[in-house]
């Protein structure tokens, strides 16, 4: 068992992108014609896709726009334009969209109280478009379902009812609507699980910022901060983001969900951060201390209880994942280490990322799914210990590329490729952890476990 430390490191500065990467007209057209394929090999005559504010990353991989107040559905039909419905603010903010698409103007997507009436019955936009009677239907949201929770999960949507029941009144036929959103998100094979060099470069791009953050934040803390003071030290950049910003301390750090509020923060409080932006989330979780004399006597053995072990299994996570490596390799690993309830680790030990925060998981007791390349995960272990010593966190994002893809990165998106060696050299040099050769980190704080935030300089590394 690999030994871990506290110890005096220097993190350095990796820098933050100046260059944001942008995914060509050309895939997203192409992305369009493999979503439909997919429906197509399904038996479907048309493929149907949902998007709301929280719900959109779906409608946002296929053609880069995504609804900012309202509801959005995009209608494909092979040989035909692509049918965007749009509320009355979608319509103008649509254009944000590369894709030649045929708009329409559906007011009730819209928000309650504004105008409505120019628009057409939604089943004669549903005709214009394409859709008959007697048609099989496949329609995406952003949760498909399994027999754990319906006996038959086909046809279980996750949509508004009035548009299940319009499509159900025009097809003729409720059964002929099928959940087909394991097209994009099925842990295994769904289109969003596998990432171009484009899409990866700008999940690093956000992961910088949104890593980068985190850091100022924590080298910059100090005690009498209110949560909001401490916010401020990230300095925003205003990046679309994926879940609300979490901060909370004191009693209010095991809320983990929490918002910052006003609280004033002293020395020996608990801490928790999480901030997420399109493609990247990172969290940290420890005390606001300068060592362990800081903290409430019953837990001054915080490190040797909690964090040393906890960060030995990340260690080992972070070496053993890889192309070729299943799910439920990675789920025995933390198991083997966190596995007592004192710990608990409830939810998945790492899961998939994309524009969404969480777009599935592989991982897994018993999972027989093999990561691949093209693969960008969550390093995301988060222990629940429900107990006067907290918590530990390491959430970071990592993509997996074979040598193909990694030439391709290196060659179209040099500093960002620079940004990731100076990572991995950290992380072997400084950290003590050894990465295989196609493990890309995103994160400028790459696997840096600080557990008393106000010496931020000293940090988890693994010896020998």
């Amino acid at each position: 068992m690999r030994r871990v430390e506290l110890s005096e490191l220097r993190l350095p500065q990796f820098g933050t992108p100046t260059l944001q990467p942008e995914v060509p007209t050309a895939t997203y057209k192409a992305r369009i014609a493999a979503a439909l394929d997919c429906a197509t090999d399904a038996g479907y005559d048309a493929l149907l896709v949902y998007g709301d504010r929280e719900h959109a990353a779906n409608v946002a991989y296929l053609t880069g726009y995504d609804p900012r107040f309202e509801e959005t559905l995009l209608i494909l039909r092979q040989g035909r334009k692509p049918t965007l419905l749009l509320g009355n603010e979608g319509l103008s903010y649509s254009a944000v969209s590369p894709v030649d698409l045929d708009r329409v103007l559906y007011q009730t997507f819209s928000l309650p109280g504004q105008p409505r009436g120019d628009s057409p019955p939604l089943k004669d936009i549903f005709v214009a478009a394409g859709l008959a009677r007697g048609q099989r239907l496949g329609i995406a949201g952003w949760k498909s379902f399994d027999q754990r929770e319906f006996a038959q999960p086909g046809p279980t949507l996750e949509i508004p009812a009035f548009i299940v029941e319009s499509l159900t009144e025009l097809v003729g036929d409720r059964d002929c609507l099928r959940n087909a959103n394991d097209i994009f998100t099925n842990p295994a094979d769904g289109l969003r699980v596998i990432n171009d060099v484009d899409q990866l470069a700008y999940f690093e791009f956000a992961a910088a910022h949104s890593s980068q953050a985190l850091r100022d934040m924590i080298f910059g803390i100090q005690p009498g901060m209110s949560e909001f003071d401490a916010v401020r030290l990230m300095g925003l950049t205003g990046l679309p983001q994926s879940c609300h910003l979490m901060f909370s301390s004191g009693e209010r750090a095991s809320l983990g969900l929490g918002s910052p509020s006003l609280r004033r923060m002293g020395v020996g409080d608990p801490t928790f951060v999480a901030y997420g932006v399109w493609g990247a989330l990172n969290a940290r979780g420890g005390w606001l201390a300068w060592d362990a004399s800081d903290l409430p006597s019953a837990v001054r053995d915080y490190v040797e209880v909690l964090v040393a072990p906890y960060f030995r299994a990340i260690v080992d996570w972070y070496e053993a994942v890889g192309i070729g490596v299943t799910g439920g390799e990675l789920h025995a690993i933390i198991n083997a280490h966190l596995g007592d309830p004192f710990f608990g680790i409830g939810l998945n030990p790492g899961h998939l990322i994309h524009l969404d925060e969480w777009l599935h998981s592989p991982i897994y007791a018993g999972s027989e799914i093999r990561l691949r390349s093209g693969m960008a995960l969550q390093v995301d272990v988060i222990p629940a210990t429900h107990s006067p010593y907290h918590t530990t966190n390491i959430e970071d994002g990592i993509a997996l590329a074979d040598f193909d893809l990694r030439k391709a990165f290196w060659q179209k998106y040099p500093a960002a490729w620079d940004r990731i060696q100076k990572r991995r050299n950290f992380m072997r040099n400084a950290l003590g952890v050894k990465l295989k050769p196609e493990v890309l980190p995103f994160s400028n704080i790459p696997a840096y476990l600080p557990p008393y935030w106000l010496s931020p300089g000293r940090a988890m590394r693994a010896v020998g």
